[in-house]
């Protein structure tokens, strides 16, 4: 009796010491290649790789080693905890756990406990969890605008102008020094 078939071994008439051949297995469907998954990281950069240069993907990408360039993903990427980057992050979906310098953009945003950026984020929504550190400026952006989104449209402040406004207390202050002291 075979231990893993659960049937017992025929014996050939022709030759009674002999056991004939199992038989061939039948597949219950016909073989074709797994449905793609869109769950998953089809990129993976690993923790002990170094990767300089532009990403382009249609697909979710995760990078834990260090990257420095431009990512502009179609799909989500994971920032994993031990992956350092210097590069702009253009993707669907953000998740950040490592380090990043510089800008992000996304519809959706997420720092965890152990992420760090230094850059600016946009995104239509943006989650952190305690523990995050951002140095930069978020800008919230519609869901419509989302989708057609460059950052270079964002108008800056003149710094002329900025430079040269006088606050109310400042022009106070030069009043008072303009005014000669009688004592």
């Amino acid at each position: 009796m075979s231990i893993f078939s659960g049937r017992k071994q025929q014996l050939s008439s022709s030759n009674p010491g002999s056991v004939s051949a199992p038989p061939t297995p039948i597949p219950s469907s016909p073989s074709s290649p797994a449905p793609r998954q869109s769950v998953g990281f089809e990129t993976v950069l690993g923790a002990s790789t170094t990767l300089r240069g532009d990403l382009k993907s249609q697909s979710n990408v995760r990078i834990d080693g260090t990257f420095e360039g431009t990512l502009e993903i179609d799909g989500n990427v994971l920032v994993g905890e031990t992956a350092r980057i210097t590069a702009d992050i253009h993707a669907k979906n953000v998740s950040i756990a490592g380090a990043v310098r510089g800008n992000v953009s996304g519809k959706k945003v997420q720092l965890l406990r152990t992420g760090r950026v230094w850059g600016d984020i946009s995104a239509t929504a943006i989650a952190t969890e305690e523990g995050a550190f951002i140095d930069g400026k978020i800008t919230m952006i519609s869901h419509d605008a989302a989708h057609t989104y460059d950052p270079s449209a964002i108008p800056l402040p003149d710094m002329d102008e900025t430079e040269n406004k006088e606050s109310p207390e400042t022009a106070s202050e030069e009043a008072d020094e303009d005014t000669p002291d009688t004592n």
